[in-house]
């Protein structure tokens, strides 16, 4: 996450730079809004929004050692309140759905935050599989690749190995270990005063729960089930993004070359104007795809729009119906990330 975090990073300096070293033709981009195909963007809510029930049916399997038949509506309600919280609020928004989640199932906090581990476990997994592809394609086809993405290239190559192991250790882990590492750590904290001992022995209890769908095969194969299908709607609204776009041009393969790139970038998401996945895909487009850096400025908002804000206006209804505010929601996010 760090090494994605400094790419993303690496990729905000380049585009400050761009815009620093050159005019920006601010009618082209307008003109790139004003073409738009209102259909396929209208389209595009429903994969986009398709993604929130999946969501939900994985973290389901994932709940189901804990309660055998968790509320899948509660589970919905969680996850649309929470990825609005994360536009809002920035990465301490993703604290925001497993709190709700142990509260509405009546399940431990640490047990949740366990579960939004392993869910961010499967998301990366798909991600590296996407980029892995994409990695392939380009250097099958030879590509003609710019200077500034040759770089991004060279370290994720490397990155896709080293990620992808840590994630099959983690996995691993979780699957054959997670019950002696209980074992050992709960003993290792008998040093503490009784009261707080038992208060650490329920908190490592609950997060070795959280991870217990790990153990069962037919889980397991659920969860990267849902994964998949999760991912097949993301492709399929950022297919129906390009189709709305007169001055992008990218086949249905290239559209899974694109996702796999910026996959990465929403690793870095600031408060209410997002960050890394916009840098990425204007990085992408202008340098692998030779779009204008108007128009794929115009994408890049136009995608940070539909897959990150667009879910806001029923994330804040169903809050309020909930009786939650805005101060509550970022309360939340705060006091759970400490």
């Amino acid at each position: 996450m760090v090494a994605c975090g400094l790419v993303a990073a690496a990729g905000i300096w380049w585009l400050q730079r761009v815009l620093s070293t050159r005019s920006f033709d601010w009618r082209l981009a307008a003109a790139s809004f004003a073409s738009l195909r209102w259909s396929w963007l209208l389209l595009a809510l429903v994969p986009i929004f398709g993604t929130y029930y999946w969501r939900a049916l994985r973290w389901a399997v994932m709940l189901k050692p804990l309660k055998a038949k968790p509320s899948v509506s509660n589970l919905l309600s969680a996850t649309v309140i929470g990825f609005t919280a994360i536009t809002l609020f920035g990465r301490p928004g993703e604290f925001v759905r497993p709190y709700l989640i142990a509260r509405k199932e009546d399940v431990p906090l640490s047990s949740q935050l366990a579960m939004l581990l392993l869910e961010r476990m499967f998301d990366l997994l798909m991600a590296l599989l996407l980029f892995g592809f994409a990695l392939a394609r380009i250097n099958a086809s030879g590509m003609a690749v710019g200077p500034k993405l040759t770089s991004v290239l060279a370290v994720g190559g490397k990155l896709l190995g080293l990620v992808g192991l840590v994630l099959l250790a983690l996995l691993l882990s979780f699957r054959h270990l997670a019950e002696p590492a209980r074992r050992r750590l709960t003993e290792a904290l008998r040093f503490l005063p009784e009261h707080q001992f038992v208060k650490a022995e329920k908190l490592v209890t609950a997060f070795v729960q959280g991870v217990e769908s790990t153990r069962s095969d037919s889980a397991l194969v659920a969860v990267l089930f849902y994964s998949v299908i999760e991912w097949a709607f993301i492709v399929a609204c950022y297919w129906c993004i390009v189709r709305s776009f007169t001055g992008i041009y990218l086949t249905f393969v290239d559209v899974i070359i694109f996702l796999g790139f910026i996959a990465f970038g929403a690793v870095i998401q600031l408060p209410g104007i997002g960050g890394g996945i916009q840098v990425a895909s204007v990085l992408v487009l202008t340098e692998l795809f030779g779009a204008r850096l108007e128009t794929a400025t115009a994408f890049a908002f136009i995608v940070w729009i539909m897959t990150f804000v667009a879910i806001v206006p029923a994330g804040l209804l169903l809050a309020l119906t909930e009786g939650l505010r805005w101060n509550s929601l970022r309360q939340i996010g705060r006091e759970v990330s400490l």
